[in-house]
């Protein structure tokens, strides 16, 4: 997990505007359930074989929030509304991004993986991808069957076009780690 990590660019916490942090710092009163820290959102990025485009973003928070166990409808909603209306630009959720949301929340919640941003991540950093998939619950043969829906669904997007849907590694355009890569 570290190697990943260490190979992947890392905006520092303050480059987050206040709105995106009211909503997903863990620390805010205003955060949703699924919040995670900065560091930690990076490790799901690399769990579930997620790039940095805004779409890998959306899924990634989409399944962190689902994975909680704790979102209500209400909730759900409400977050929608703000990652379009509310966030700036560049992290508004667009059409396409609010789809991998919604993708990335219905597949956390179907995982059995269970609050991830209460995982000590931190404590595991030397263990390989695939066994720390294995404990954390995430089915990375679930996982390719929501990527074929989005790339389906969403076929012109940077990111539909590049997310990792076959035993070996397509295009590697963007950063991020295929789900093939279990080591």
């Amino acid at each position: 997990m570290s190697d990943v990590l260490d190979s992947l660019p890392a905006a520092p916490p303050t480059a987050i505007p206040e709105e995106v942090r009211a909503l997903e710092n863990p620390d805010s009163n205003e955060a949703f359930p699924g919040a995670i820290s900065l560091e930690r959102h990076d490790c799901v990025h690399v769990l579930i074989g997620r790039g940095l485009l805004p779409q890998d973003e959306a899924f990634v928070i989409g399944f962190t929030m689902g994975a909680s166990k704790k979102v209500t409808k209400l909730q759900f909603e409400k977050f929608r509304v703000l990652a379009v209306h509310w966030y700036p630009k560049p992290y508004a959720f667009t059409p396409d991004d609010l789809f991998a949301f919604d993708l990335g929340f219905a597949r956390g919640e179907a995982s059995k993986a269970t609050a991830l941003e209460h995982f000590p991540f931190e404590r595991f950093m030397d263990m390989h991808i695939g066994d720390l998939r294995k404990r954390l619950g995430i089915d990375k043969h679930q996982l390719r069957a929501t990527y074929r829906k989005e790339k389906l669904l969403l076929p012109d997007s940077k990111a539909s076009r590049r997310l990792d849907i076959d035993e070996g590694n397509i295009d590697g355009a963007a950063i991020y780690v295929p789900l093939g890569a279990d080591a």
